[in-house]
């Protein structure tokens, strides 16, 4: 794949970057990947990753946008109050590179549907905000042998892996999360979140799925990023494979 003038130009702050260059870049256009969701974190995670001109980006998402979203999903502004969010979240690609395509998903992702829509893409950035869709997109991705880039927010903290349970010493997100904690779970409605906090690791997530495409540096698959907001701290945990793990055991 040759690059245009125009994308040459685009795109030129990759290219002259060592570890990334024209090779990285022409990665980076032929790629595709999914996010799951086109809130808080979603938003960052898609501006980025359409601005580095990732050449398809599927969103899935079944809301629209409402006030109280504005706070933190930057994606969406006021004149888009009551529109889908995939409808949205298309616009402002378009506004932002209008070489990207971007593939619509206005459902719900369950454990139904998320191998016949995961499986059309290279790997998934997930930023939903539930375990029973995240333990949906976890499963399809091992599965299908997708690279997982997850992220989660609470209040004032956050936190980004990768996940590729699939190879032999990695652990997939079942090794991280075996289960779904009891009890009701809580939403940002109810406890509230810091809207830049939102953009901090949505920006993180959408990093970790460039270096996963053009592979520079070190992956975050194996480790945990955890950011707190409180403190201005960030630090990196070991996240080892469970030998006993009924989802990975044996996948390799």
């Amino acid at each position: 794949m040759d690059l245009t003038d125009e994308q040459l130009d685009r795109y030129a702050r990759h290219i002259v970057l060592r570890d990334v260059g024209g090779a990285g870049q022409v990665k980076i256009l032929q790629a595709k990947v999914l996010v799951i969701g086109a809130g808080g974190l979603g938003s960052p995670c898609l501006q980025y990753l359409a601005a580095a001109g990732v050449g398809t980006l599927g969103i899935v998402d079944d809301d629209r946008v409402d006030l109280s979203n504005l706070q933190r999903q930057v994606l969406h502004g006021t004149p888009d109050l009551g529109r889908l969010k995939t409808e949205s979240a298309a616009d402002a690609i378009a506004r932002i590179n209008p070489d990207v395509k971007v593939v619509a998903h206005t459902v719900r992702l369950t454990a139904e549907n998320a191998e016949a829509i995961i499986a059309g893409y290279d790997m998934v950035a997930d930023g939903s905000d539930s375990f029973e869709t995240r333990f949906a997109v976890a499963d399809a991705c091992l599965r299908l042998r997708k690279p997982l880039i997850s992220a989660a927010v609470g209040p004032f903290e956050g936190q980004v892996a990768v996940f590729k349970g699939y190879e032999e010493t990695l652990p997939c997100y079942r090794c991280f999360v075996p289960e779904s904690p009891g009890g009701q779970q809580r939403t940002c409605a109810d406890v509230g979140v810091l809207g830049a906090l939102t953009g901090v690791i949505g920006s993180l997530q959408a990093l970790e799925v460039l270096r996963e495409i053009v592979g520079f540096g070190q992956s975050l698959a194996g480790r945990l990023l955890i950011y707190d907001g409180l403190s201005n701290r960030m630090r990196t945990l070991s996240l080892p494979k469970d030998p006993g793990c009924p989802a990975c055991r044996g996948r390799e």
